[in-house]
């Protein structure tokens, strides 16, 4: 069916181009437009019991949420004196009468002890903005920014939405940034690759084509969802990577062909061989992100969609304007040759099978328990610091240290009695004067609480305002939400704990209940898809248990790292002693892919070695051959891609640099160059057995790599080989 596919793509390659150039011009002028449309935060559970209370709060108390915190200082004097007061009471005066803010809570007027620092040289106000979402609360701060000094007094802001919007502004710096890093890099490595400037712009073209079709089509989400400003980030990531991924093994196999073939014709078999891989890959990829889209949170979803939307344009790309574009360019792929040393040595013994990666597939198959275990042992050694992982919300720290929100923070821990900008906040309901009393006495008795006040009331409703000893990322603000919540209450009475602790607490439980069901998901996905692609019901099996491997040795690295604080001065940024949650479960779900993709490119040269041979050592050592150099460039370029995220100043966004590389560099070597041989090695024959009715399905539905009739997978059986596997 490819086959024929890739004929009329030679025949109408026109038309693929224009509907190339039309995607990017739409892309450019209307898609590159979802910047302004995409929505912050998505990080919370609207059910979880922490939104439900915010809800609460402001329906039955009015808006209570401590969006702004600005605290105003000197050296010179303190708060008691009157210069000093009337000069902030200037500024809340100003502020009370403008549309944007809802409530300012100060110390004249609250009495709260935690509004003033210890030294009394500081004062701090809280302002609740009228917005009902993120979105629009970012757009009020920013409208009374400029509003917020006080005249004669040290001014200093910071708080949910300034630390949201720093964020989304400096996401999109490390977008420029990375697109700055890796476009001339990819470059010249495509040239080094290639051996020339045609064949290595090639795939540039189509990972610009698949960044812009992305952003077209995640503008239209946009119109039905909320999609995240963090979704952009992954569409970059995967669209260019992965097209440049999907364009590399189209072209050095329509190149391949060529040798042999005219140019029609080497395309018809390039799409029948790797343009199957390329179909297969992507669906797989795809379903992989898919498993995303079970978390309620919006990040975590949008992250999906728009990675979903970034490989399904770079798969449809690759396998329609890609070869449209080969078509054009026949022989002329090869035009503009750089001699680089020893290529026409290495080309040749390649073509005779015997290259370094048969060599090396060679020397892995004739000790494959030894590279099997010394391959999981690294592995495990890699992934060990995972097993001591701990898990908590972000905080100011994931900006860099000279960042005015995080100095709020600090400044508030550091100076003031609360020791926080992010107290609890409780809403109680149905609950008359003696009960509320009750409930806020049993509170006060919570271990690790402090600073029980009644904040706010009306009627039977009231929001208690409970400070906690520790940081708000710590394990007593968690303790102290879930005893809280364990409290018995009067009966009738409603008591829901919010503030940005129990957000934490609650986007735990969260993605602790839906990671199995992701797990699920993927390793479903990937076992019927790498069937129809082999016929074998061993190899599905072993890429989940591979994906994991590499995934877990990438996860002890970003723990050792950033939780553990290992490179921080490197790397520059303040450890916390815990990890971010959503942060391991999106790069789960991308590396995953990424791994099952490269499983793809080798495993399937290799069936079509097994298919011509039914030789497992033959097949073994010519799939590597071919695809071996394929498979570690993709990766490396892919890295070179992914490495731009490490130099941004936001910490969760260089955990995912350094991860993605991490998990990329060790899947692409020891897993799919050392293990994936050594173990398909030892299954020998049986590596492509299927039970009969499987294999009989195979058979007819298969979607194999190369031409003609499915070979029905042989029962399983002994390896045969020249000795032993030790």
């Amino acid at each position: 069916m490819l086959s024929d596919w890739g004929r009329l793509l030679v025949r109408f390659r026109w038309v693929a181009i224009a509907a190339g150039v039309v995607v990017i011009l739409v892309g450019g002028a209307w898609g590159g437009g979802v910047f302004k449309v995409l929505k912050s935060g998505g990080f919370d559970d609207p059910h979880n019991e922490s939104s439900r209370a915010s809800v609460r709060i402001a329906q039955d108390l009015g808006a209570r949420d401590v969006d702004v915190v600005v605290i105003y200082s000197t050296t010179k004097t303190t708060v008691d004196d009157p210069a000093f007061a009337n000069s902030v009471n200037s500024t809340v005066t100003a502020l009370r009468g403008r549309p944007e803010v809802a409530y300012v809570a100060t110390y004249a007027d609250t009495e709260l002890p935690s509004l003033v620092s210890t030294d009394r040289h500081a004062t701090s106000i809280a302002i609740t903005l009228r917005g009902k979402d993120q979105d629009t609360k970012s757009d009020q701060y920013k409208d009374i920014k400029s509003a917020l000094p006080a005249a004669g007094v040290k001014t200093q802001v910071g708080g949910v939405v300034p630390l949201a919007v720093v964020t989304d502004d400096m996401a999109q710096k490390d977008i420029e940034r990375g697109e700055m890093i890796a476009f001339p890099a990819v470059l010249i490595l495509l040239v080094l690759i290639f051996g020339g400037v045609v064949a290595a712009t090639t795939p540039l073209l189509i990972g610009v084509l698949a960044i812009f079709g992305a952003f077209t089509v995640t503008r239209v989400l946009t119109e039905f969802t909320d999609v995240s400003t963090f979704a952009v980030n992954t569409i970059t990531l995967l669209g260019l990577g992965l097209a440049i991924d999907y364009s590399l093994l189209i072209v050095s196999r329509y190149r391949r062909e060529l040798e042999t073939h005219e140019p029609a014709e080497a395309i018809a078999r390039t799409m029948a061989t790797a343009g199957r891989t390329v179909l297969v890959s992507g669906l797989t990829v795809v379903l992989a992100l898919s498993s995303l889209l079970i978390f309620p949170l919006v990040f975590l979803r949008s992250i999906g969609l728009g990675g979903m939307s970034a490989v399904l344009v770079a798969m449809i790309s690759a396998l329609t304007v890609l070869p449209a574009l080969l078509a054009l360019l026949g022989r002329r792929i090869n035009a503009l040759r750089i001699p680089l040393p020893g290529r026409a040595r290495r080309e040749a013994a390649a073509a005779e099978g015997h290259g370094a990666w048969a060599k090396l597939a060679h020397t892995v198959m004739r000790r494959p328990v030894l590279y099997v275990i010394g391959v999981v042992v690294v592995l495990g050694a890699f992934a060990a610091p995972f097993l001591n992982v701990h898990f908590a919300g972000n905080d100011e720290r994931v900006l860099p240290k000279n960042t005015e929100a995080r100095v709020v923070s600090q400044e508030l821990a550091d100076r003031f009695p609360g020791g926080s900008d992010a107290p609890l906040e409780v809403f109680v309901g149905h609950a008359p004067g003696a009960t509320l009393q009750a409930v806020r006495d049993a509170v006060a008795r919570v271990p690790g609480v402090k600073d029980v006040t009644v904040s706010a009331t009306k009627g039977d409703a009231a929001m208690l305002t409970v400070g906690y000893d520790g940081p708000r990322t710590g394990d007593t603000a968690y303790d102290a939400v879930r005893d809280i919540r364990a409290l018995h209450q009067p009966p009738g009475v409603e008591v829901l704990v919010g503030g940005r602790p129990a957000m934490d607490v609650d986007r735990l439980a969260t993605l602790k209940h839906g990671l199995p069901w992701m797990l699920a998901i993927m390793a479903a996905a990937t076992f019927v898809l790498l069937f129809l692609a082999f016929g074998s019901v061993l190899l599905p099996l072993q890429a989940v248990v591979m994906n994991l491997l590499s995934i877990g040795a990438s996860f002890g690295v970003i723990t050792w790292v950033f939780q553990s604080g290992h490179l921080s001065g490197g790397l520059d940024f303040t450890p916390t002693g815990f990890l971010e949650p959503t942060t391991p479960v999106l790069i789960l779900a991308i590396l995953y892919g990424l791994a099952t993709d490269y499983e793809l490119f080798l495993v399937a040269a290799i069936r079509e070695k097994w298919d011509a041979t039914h030789d497992p050592r033959a097949a073994i050592a010519g799939g590597l051959q071919t695809t071996g150099r394929i498979i570690t460039a993709a990766a490396l370029l892919l890295g070179v891609v992914v490495v731009g995220f490490s130099a941004s100043g936001i910490v969760f966004t260089k955990m995912i640099g350094v991860g993605m590389v991490v998990g990329i560099l060790l899947d692409a070597t020891l897993v799919r160059v050392l293990l994936l041989p050594a173990v398909l090695r030892l299954f020998g024959r049986a590596a492509w057995w299927a039970p009969g009715p499987l294999a009989r399905l195979y058979g007819r539905v298969g979607i194999r790599e190369s031409e003609g009739p499915a070979a029905v997978p042989q029962p399983a059986s002994a390896p045969q080989s020249e000795s032993d596997p030790v």
